[in-house]
């Protein structure tokens, strides 16, 4: 079997999880279809197949925006806490640069393992909007490369109400932390 593609059952049980989840929050997606984007899906097993490494990990994949223009949906992980995907550091220099009690991974490498990117800060808050997430754990994002060259990395969380960007070294890691992605279809 190809490494990033399900077998027929894996990939029908997986569209009836994102179908009825797509169903339970309108909300988050108002006027699309859930039709079009199932037939975007089946001619990119690829896709799917990220979708299903997103699912495995506690991510609660959800469609949240279309771009007209790319004409892509944009699923980001929409479980209420950071995905099972957690302490892990930001990136694979970070991770080397430890000398002691290294994490596992690193989230730039396990992202793309997963055929995911990372959310960006505008984008966490756009998953904000639709509800309330990370509201005991935090997620890093994608890290602006000014402050990445600097030995930071950037994550988010909520906490009274209220949305914060936060900044660690980037080879820290935390149980609580893990990361949140977006994959583009």
């Amino acid at each position: 079997m190809n490494k990033k593609k399900l077998s027929t059952t894996q990939n029908e049980e997986l569209l009836k999880v994102l179908k009825t989840r797509f169903e339970k929050n309108m909300s988050r997606h108002k006027g699309l279809d859930w039709e079009k984007i199932q037939a975007k899906l089946e001619k990119n097993p690829e896709k799917i197949w990220s979708l299903h490494q997103m699912e495995e990990t506690d991510g609660e994949p959800d469609v949240v925006s279309y771009d007209k223009k790319t004409d892509e949906y944009f699923f980001f992980d929409c479980s209420p806490e950071s995905p099972k995907r957690r302490s892990l550091c930001y990136d694979y220099p970070a991770w080397e640069a430890r000398k002691a009690n290294k994490p596992e991974n690193n989230v730039i490498d396990k992202a793309s393992e997963m055929g995911i990117e990372l959310l960006t800060e505008e984008q966490y808050r756009q998953l904000q909007e639709l509800g309330k997430f990370d509201l005991k754990t935090s997620s890093w994002i994608k890290t602006p490369a000014a402050i990445r060259e600097l030995g930071g990395a950037v994550f988010c969380d909520r906490r009274y109400n209220t949305v914060f960007t936060y900044h660690n070294g980037a080879d820290s890691y935390y149980a609580a932390r893990g990361f949140r992605g977006c994959l583009k279809v």
